[in-house]
């Protein structure tokens, strides 16, 4: 089932608001209700069981027009419990630890121009967000009655701040750019997905005397398994939870990365690996590019992802599909110059 998004006025330091079990959007009071919303946020429940998957939106976040998405993908047991744990504890997470690393900033730079001002507050951001990450395991770790021994989600999260794009990874969730060169919609890869096979992280896990192998009978796909036993069979290398392969090379510590917006940049998408295992990242910024509105966009990638499900792996159980589109800027109103469907 589908879920729809209500529109919540409230500030990112006030009690959060969920409006469905698994979205929630924040919109500053300045917002006016009847202005077209340049961002959409949708997901959809699989055929495995519960929608593990979770997301959220703020507007205004720390300052105006600074924006968070965040979308997470839980997994094992109680998977859809912690997604929803770190969907309403970490955006505030960020923010506050942002907030001390600015109150106890005494630094003073020799030189005041725009390269330090940029590299003094994405440092901030990297280590606001480092920080978070580690508290928001540890606050999972703490819960009462919730075994997340092998339960745990992704994350991924986008953090617009003035000219630039902070992006934090942790998983196979995965977020993409959406832009224009030559005339022609680009799709840019934004993150690495962190699975076992990527040689870096195997080596680390190994390193913690941890398994990477794969299952014959999926040989594509290299899972992290205890020293001589045979689960979890964890298929990312990077995640909220799992702790029983906290030990053995699983890490909460985020990829991050800094991306200075362009005029020519026109979207992200954020979206869950339900999504990426059946599109890629060109037909998902097809997709995003065609669609009518800006406020339908995160439905059509999902339900273009579904239907994909049905016709590549017919005998498969889909997945759970979770998408945030955030605009960068209004849509150009003539898109002729785009060839529907194809990208350069």
């Amino acid at each position: 089932m589908g879920i729809c998004i209500s529109v919540a006025s409230s500030e990112i330091h006030g009690i959060p608001q969920v409006h469905d079990e698994n979205v929630m959007i924040f919109e500053a009071n300045k917002v006016q209700h009847e202005t077209k919303r340049l961002c959409s946020v949708y997901s959809k429940q699989g055929t495995k069981g519960l929608n593990q998957d979770a997301a959220s939106l703020y507007q205004d976040y720390g300052i105006v027009d600074g924006t968070f998405c965040g979308v997470y993908d839980g997994h094992g047991r109680n998977g859809h419990i912690v997604s929803k744990i770190v969907n309403n504890s970490l955006p505030s997470l960020i923010l506050s630890q942002k907030n001390a690393i600015e109150e106890n900033d005494t630094t003073k730079n020799g030189v005041d121009n725009k390269q330090n001002k940029f590299s003094n507050n994405f440092i901030k951001w990297k280590e606001a967000i480092l920080g978070a990450f580690d508290g928001m395991d540890n606050e999972v770790k703490q819960q009462e009655n919730l075994d997340c021994s092998c339960s745990g989600t992704a994350a991924v999260v986008a953090i617009r701040h003035g000219n630039g794009l902070v992006i934090a990874n942790l998983g196979d969730s995965r977020a993409i750019l959406g832009t224009i060169h030559d005339d022609k919609l680009k799709a840019i890869q934004l993150t690495t997905d962190l699975k076992p096979g990527l040689p870096c992280e195997a080596k680390r896990i190994r390193s913690c005397n941890g398994c990477v192998y794969a299952l014959k009978e999926e040989s594509h796909v290299q899972r992290v398994w205890l020293p001589n036993e045979n689960y979890p069979g964890l298929a990312m290398s990077r995640a909220f939870g799992d702790f029983i392969l906290k030990d053995h090379g699983v890490i909460a510590i985020p990829d991050i990365w800094y991306h200075p917006l362009a005029s020519n940049d026109q979207f992200i998408v954020l979206a869950s690996d339900g999504v990426w295992d059946v599109l890629s990242n060109e037909e998902v910024a097809s997709i995003v590019w065609m669609v009518e509105s800006e406020e339908e966009a995160a439905r059509a990638v999902v339900e273009a992802a579904t239907t994909a499900w049905a016709k590549k792996y017919p005998s498969s159980r889909v997945d759970d599909c979770t998408v945030v589109c955030l605009f960068l800027q209004k849509r150009p109103q003539n898109l002729g110059y785009i060839e529907s469907g194809k990208l350069g």
